[in-house]
């Protein structure tokens, strides 16, 4: 089936994109998911990455994992959820794999996340957001993927819990941890 350009170019909600999924128009139905969050799921993956490169070919990556799973996708969360889901796991194994790197390099993951920072020609905010940045790459990464959905993203406890599969007691913990670890690192 070939991509209707017509309506791709229109902006979509997640109940059109159901309906098309619903419909097998996979082809309409991702054009719709691109259209409609990509700025997000780029910044959501960028928190992660620290670099504007990094941060694009992941995205790509993550793109690819919801292509080859739409013909899947049963519906049983909201599209946005399971978007989230699959960009939360590449995320969550690009710190892993970025940290045993550092490992191999000898260098620490955190004075390595501070050079990427630091370095970046892509980063426009302010000396307050650049210590945001380096004190959420201190963070382990679960706690880092919890805060960054509930501070940047806006994510409720329920939703995050849809995404990462767990409890929601265990995320408002999480939370309260990394928020703790974040004013202590700014502080500093």
């Amino acid at each position: 089936m070939a991509l209707d350009l017509k309506s791709a170019c229109v902006p979509m909600d997640e109940k059109t994109i159901s309906t098309l999924l619903k419909e097998g128009d996979f082809q309409n139905a991702f054009q719709g998911i691109v259209s409609l969050y990509s700025e997000k799921l780029y910044w959501h993956v960028r928190r992660f990455t620290l670099c504007h490169e990094d941060a694009d070919d992941l995205v790509q990556e993550v793109y690819i994992k919801i292509w080859k799973g739409l013909p899947s996708f049963m519906g049983e969360s909201r599209i946005f959820t399971w978007i989230w889901r699959i960009a939360t796991n590449e995320a969550l194994n690009y710190v892993s794999r970025a940290k045993l790197r550092s490992t191999l390099s000898l260098s620490s993951y955190a004075s390595r996340a501070d050079r990427i920072i630091d370095s970046d020609p892509w980063f426009d905010g302010d000396a307050a957001q650049r210590s945001l940045s380096k004190a959420l790459a201190r963070l382990p990464s679960r706690q880092r993927a919890v805060f960054c959905m509930r501070y940047y993203d806006d994510l409720s406890y329920e939703e995050i819990s849809e995404i990462t599969g767990t409890s929601v007691g265990a995320l408002r913990a999480s939370y309260h941890f990394a928020a703790e670890k974040v004013k202590d690192f700014i502080k500093e």
